[in-house]
């Protein structure tokens, strides 16, 4: 029993150690005005690399309104986070719906929708946990998402949204929490401009336990 308890310790401290933290800045600045690299993998709808204010950044276009995603960076097996800078108008009465998410195309995301007046997890086509936001169209605003491992299959969910210029928060607005997730898929970009106008992201940083490439 000692020798089957050894070797079980020593495996999942082997599980452990494989597994590393990496993280990734991401920044459109270094690449050219026009289609996205092969660093953005475009999942669905028009997403190109365009200026706005003197800085280039991964653009959303309205043609055609669809709910659109770009995947980035490398696939998680544990622990995730993302955070980007956006920038997105409204029209009239016309807003519309943007976000990030962790852990794949079925992962959670983390949205903000202005028709709503709300800031939303959501996964699949279902809205998680939701709490009144204030958006600002045209007006720079941060997201951070965060989907860590607590005891047991426990994993925790949480969401931070912050004006760009202003500090961010120390806790979460939003949380969540489920059980039993593979914890698997990397991070995307998410933007449905209903507005007919299009959506810009910024300063994306991203964190994943993943396992190094051999």
């Amino acid at each position: 029993m000692k020798r089957l308890l050894l070797a079980a310790s020593l495996l999942a401290a082997t599980s452990l150690a494989a597994q590393q933290l990496q993280t990734f800045e991401i920044k459109a600045d270094d690449w050219a005005e026009g289609e996205p690299p092969k660093e953005v993998f475009v999942v669905d709808g028009t997403i190109k690399i365009a200026a706005r204010d003197g800085n280039k950044a991964i653009v959303v276009d309205p043609n055609p309104i669809t709910d659109a995603s770009a995947q980035l960076a490398i696939s998680a097996s544990g622990n995730a986070s993302i955070e980007a800078k956006i920038l997105a108008f409204k029209r009239g009465r016309s807003t519309p719906r943007f976000g990030v998410s962790v852990h794949g195309m079925s992962g959670h995301r983390l949205m903000i929708n202005p028709a709503k007046k709300a800031l939303e997890i959501v996964r699949n086509d279902q809205t998680l946990a939701t709490v009144p936001f204030a958006w600002t169209s045209e007006a720079w605003v941060k997201l951070k998402l965060e989907a860590k491992k607590g005891a047991g299959d426990a994993w925790i969910i949480t969401g931070k949204a912050w004006a760009a210029d202003a500090a961010e928060p120390a806790e979460p607005l939003i949380k969540h929490e489920e059980k039993a997730l593979k914890g698997q898929g990397k991070s995307a970009i998410w933007a449905t401009p209903f507005s007919g106008e299009p959506v810009f992201f910024d300063d994306i940083r991203i964190s994943v336990e993943a396992t190094p490439a051999p």
